[in-house]
């Protein structure tokens, strides 16, 4: 009797866990609608080449909500198409693959716009196969698909970028580039702004270990290492960083910002040899500091909104090549003969700074001509100087001549895209994204960075982040008020001014879409 009472209970507790899994099998599936789930992959995509400082990859964070499915995609090249090593279906074929593969209809690819994949050298240090590894890195993601927490948050860094646009005393600037020689400081009067902030993502499994970490900053990728080879650049060397305090597997996302105008400082040092590595780590310590702050919470939320919209095309290159010929001409008018050449003027110009009163020889022989009632010195100085002036606003113009033709040659490349596209206007998409309270918008070129200022100022989320080198490239997008300063990136951009309120109205919509 006892037996059978103990066999009966027993019999009870079993019905009762086998209805527990069942009840917890069959709403399985509700469950992780209601949870967002996240996944990480990366494949390295460097070609195989002698001088390899650390390698370049493509990495993937597919999110999912059961209802939304989403990848970030980040690569660490220069541009996703029209310029560097990626062709200009790479983002067409992913996106296709993407949705007929894996069901994944929503996706963000962005390029870190490093220098160092063999753009500058006319190379290609990109693997050829990069879709397929690509594809792979997805794969992998989707393979650790797990529950997670997100918070949203920012840091500041300030040490490591400037805005590269240098205004001069005549309303134009020059932009800090090795193609551009400084003008001299004496007709600087100030530089455009930048913005320092770090938008930071922090994912995080349900155990409170990191999963991966999203991080957004604006600033060109192009100092390099120092033994010049191939490299991730600065994004590569902090998201080294993060990784490896973080552990457990955690990958870092760099998403470029809005870097058009912007800068790594020291960028034409010649006193050392130049080397990003530092500035990625203080970078990627920063990002980690801004992530100690952020708390992570479960959430489903996951919102996009993709847009196509038209941006009109510059109608004002005729205009520029007129401006810029004008100053041609009258650079070439002020040239004047000078009996100095290279060999001579730059030993009196070291002399004559060294001792302005007394630059031909010892203050004695100047004082002993003086009280002997001669002033041969005195009159040799006065010619040297009136020769080395006339030599230095030589090369004054000469600087500035150099310059031009370098503008006038980015201008012609602008031209000849205008007038390839047989219209007005020019169709991009763009994104908003929206996870948990990290909020994201892009575009497929090279913003200044002052748009991304304006945007952040106008959105009604608090963590709000711009993505430049996105989805594809249409090289440099200026602010409106810069194109009567003209300057390289002018020179290079093929949109007319009325592009920067049509895409920050735009913009505006769609975050106050997102839900």
């Amino acid at each position: 009797m006892k037996l059978t009472a103990n066999i009966s209970c027993s019999f009870k507790k079993v019905i009762f866990l086998l209805s527990l899994f069942s009840l917890t099998t069959f709403s399985n599936s509700d469950v992780f609608a209601q949870t967002l789930l996240a996944g990480t992959g990366k494949n390295n995509i460097t070609a195989k080449v002698e001088n390899v400082h650390d390698s370049l990859y493509v990495k993937v964070l597919v999110l999912k909500n059961g209802k939304t499915n989403l990848a970030i995609i980040t690569l660490d090249v220069v541009a996703i198409g029209r310029i560097g090593n990626i062709s200009d279906d790479y983002y067409g074929n992913i996106k296709s693959k993407l949705k007929n593969k894996f069901g994944i209809e929503h996706i963000l690819v962005n390029a870190s716009h490093n220098h160092w994949d063999g753009f500058l050298e006319g190379k290609n240090y990109v693997v050829k196969d990069v879709e397929s590894r690509t594809i792979g890195a997805v794969k992998k993601a989707l393979s650790n698909l797990e529950a997670v927490k997100v918070g949203a948050g920012s840091n500041s860094e300030n040490r490591i970028s400037m805005n590269r646009r240098v205004k001069l005393k005549d309303g134009t600037v020059y932009t800090i580039r090795h193609a551009n020689p400084n003008m001299p400081d004496d007709e600087v009067v100030g530089i455009g702004k930048f913005d320092p902030e770090i938008g930071i993502l922090r994912i995080d499994r349900l155990n409170g270990t990191s999963k991966a970490v999203v991080y957004n900053f604006a600033c060109h990728a192009y100092a390099g290492t120092i033994d010049r080879g191939v490299t991730a650049e600065f994004p590569g060397f902090a998201s080294s960083v993060i990784e490896s305090v973080l552990g457990n597997k955690s990958m870092a996302f760099f998403l470029q910002g809005f870097a058009g105008d912007i800068t790594e400082i020291l960028y034409k040092n010649v006193d050392d040899a130049r080397d990003c590595e530092p500035f990625g780590r203080m970078l990627g310590l920063s990002t980690l500091k801004g992530l100690r702050k952020i708390k992570t919470t479960p959430t489903s939320a996951i919102s996009v909104i993709s847009k196509t919209i038209e941006l009109p095309l510059r109608t004002d290159i005729e205009k520029v090549f007129a401006i810029l010929d004008k100053q041609e001409k009258e650079l070439l008018a002020s040239l004047r003969s000078s009996s100095l050449n290279m060999k001579s003027f730059i030993p009196l110009y070291v002399k004559y700074k060294l001792s302005p009163e007394y630059p031909s020889y010892y203050s004695y022989r100047y004082l002993q001509e003086k009280s002997i009632g001669i002033n041969g010195l005195k009159k040799h100085d006065e010619e040297n100087r009136r020769n080395m002036d006339k030599y230095l606003k030589n090369m004054r113009a000469m600087d500035k001549l150099a310059q031009i033709q370098e503008n006038k040659r980015f201008l012609k490349r602008s031209e000849n895209i205008v007038n390839a596209t047989n219209g007005s206007t020019i169709k991009i998409e763009i994104e908003a994204i929206r996870i948990g309270d990290f909020v994201v918008a892009t575009f497929p070129g090279e913003p200044f960075t002052q748009i991304a200022l304006n945007i952040k100022k106008d959105s009604p989320f608090k963590n709000t982040f711009l993505a430049g080198y996105t989805n594809g490239h249409i090289r440099y997008i200026p602010t409106a008020d810069a194109y009567k300063e003209l300057g390289y990136e002018v020179m290079s951009t093929i949109l007319a001014p009325e592009w920067q309120h049509i895409y920050e109205k735009e913009v505006s919509k769609i975050l106050k879409q997102l839900k």
